[in-house]
């Protein structure tokens, strides 16, 4: 089968086309951003791009358009398809078809944390010997790709709650029908699409109703918003990470004691630091030994876990000065990763560096919950261009620690003055926030 694919270089949409590939199918796909280093990939598995959203791209002789959620009405290629009634189908749609079917999927959602878990999980299962399949918003450095079809039934996939295309506003999650679900925690987000966090909730729940009775659900047992969700419905077995399963006994160097029911199923050692890695690991565990992997197992595959690209990733080091990527974008995401690198640090200066891009920050909708989610942090530097909202008014509670810039260039220059020998500046974004991470080791070098 030939699939053309609209909007291949997003990472979900590129995995789809990597299992594609994979599975036989000719791939092709076009996108407005058909640069490297999603391009490089997926040329290099032989997948022909096209720039644009050209309709002359309807007659390349594709049996099936998968289209992403990227593309709207409007979209010139998608008009023609339209017009000339050619078959096309959503990627969750497709990716549920023609790779889950028959699968063993464990699936990972949440507000925060979807791609890290699903990555330490897919790593446990590999490291027992299960090989699993996986599609994964992230590349897992123990991988070195996002996705793959793998040699066995079992297919780790982040399910994301945002919705699937434009002719279906269900969110993806809903297309993976898993047996195994991981919900890591629910918070408000995506004010483009939803109104407020009880429309979230529904499709929480929606996805709740497609797990079997014989599956099992993981599901954070701190959070009030899950317990919520699935007090209006749920037919299938939980397991309750935070309550059933904790980590204690936690020492400084990130090592913990895994507890399920008090009693300890091994000592975790491992380079990750943070309140939210801890909770992250037990879920992974958790649904591992869902499919028959022990927890001891689970937690040494976890002791060789290598954390995702742009999940405080090191991007390098200059005259003492550490710079840091990465993709919190969510006031409660930039919290966490902050606290986590103070828990690092200790009293050495951070310099959070902050690109407010996502859909979400862009409409200000959580606007007021980033001066609290930036105390830890000594200086914050706030990218404000393109912004819908006031970013220096929204920062004022953080007075003269923190200050906004319209121009990158700028920014870039302050940030390199007022670093010193022994700082940590740690830049946060869900985008590529216009190379600051070279540029800004450059400036520093000079």
């Amino acid at each position: 089968m030939h699939i053309h694919i609209l909007g291949i270089c997003g990472t979900f949409m590129g995995g789809i086309a990597v299992l594609a590939k994979s599975a036989g199918h000719q791939v092709t796909g076009c996108d407005t951003n058909v640069y490297p280093p999603m391009s490089a990939q997926l040329e290099a598995q032989g997948i022909a791009l096209t720039e644009g959203f050209a309709p002359g791209q309807a007659d390349i002789g594709a049996d099936v358009f998968v289209i992403g959620n990227v593309v709207s009405r409007g979209n010139p290629l998608m008009e023609e398809i339209l017009n000339r009634g050619l078959p096309y189908i959503s990627g969750p749609q497709w990716l549920a078809e023609n790779v889950l079917q028959d699968k063993w999927v464990l699936a990972v959602a949440g507000t925060h944390g979807k791609t890290t878990t699903s990555s330490m999980l897919a790593w446990i299962l590999e490291y027992a010997g299960m090989q699993p399949g996986f599609l994964i918003g992230g590349v897992p450095q123990n991988f070195g790709i996002s996705a793959r079809l793998g040699e066995t039934p079992f297919f780790v996939i982040e399910a994301d709650e945002y919705d699937t295309a434009f002719f279906d506003k269900r969110s993806k999650f809903v297309h993976y029908h898993p047996r195994t679900a991981i919900l890591n925690n629910l918070e408000f987000d995506h004010a483009d699409i939803f109104a407020d966090l009880a429309a979230i909730e529904t499709q929480f729940h929606h996805f709740v109703r497609t797990v079997p009775a014989k599956g099992l659900i993981v599901s954070n047992g701190q959070d009030a918003n899950l317990d919520r969700v699935l007090q209006r419905g749920c037919w299938t077995p939980v397991e309750r990470f935070g309550t059933d399963w904790q980590a204690l006994e936690i020492e400084h160097d990130g090592s913990c004691n895994i507890m399920l029911n008090q009693q300890s199923q091994g000592r975790l050692h491992w380079d990750l630091l943070g309140e939210h890695n801890r909770m992250n690991a037990l879920a992974a565990i958790a649904a591992a030994r869902h499919v028959g992997v022990k927890p001891a197992v689970g937690i040494e595959a976890l002791s060789k876990f290598q954390n995702v690209k742009r999940r405080m990733e090191l991007r390098g080091s200059v005259n003492g000065i550490s710079v840091y990527d990465d993709f919190a974008h969510h006031p409660t995401a930039i919290a966490t990763t902050i606290d986590g690198l103070r828990a690092k640090v200790g009293n050495q200066r951070i310099l959070a560096v902050l690109e407010p891009r996502s859909n979400t920050m862009k409409l200000g909708a959580i606007k007021d919950l980033l001066p609290d989610s930036l105390k830890q942090a000594d200086l914050t530097f706030c990218y404000a261009a393109n912004l819908g909202w006031d970013a220096a008014a929204t920062l004022k509670p953080l007075g003269k620690t923190a200050t906004s810039y319209d121009n990158l260039d700028t920014m870039i220059e302050s940030i390199a003055q007022q670093a010193q020998r022994g700082d940590h500046v740690l830049v946060m974004s869900n985008g590529g926030f216009g190379s600051i991470h070279e540029k800004l080791l450059a400036r520093l070098a000079a």
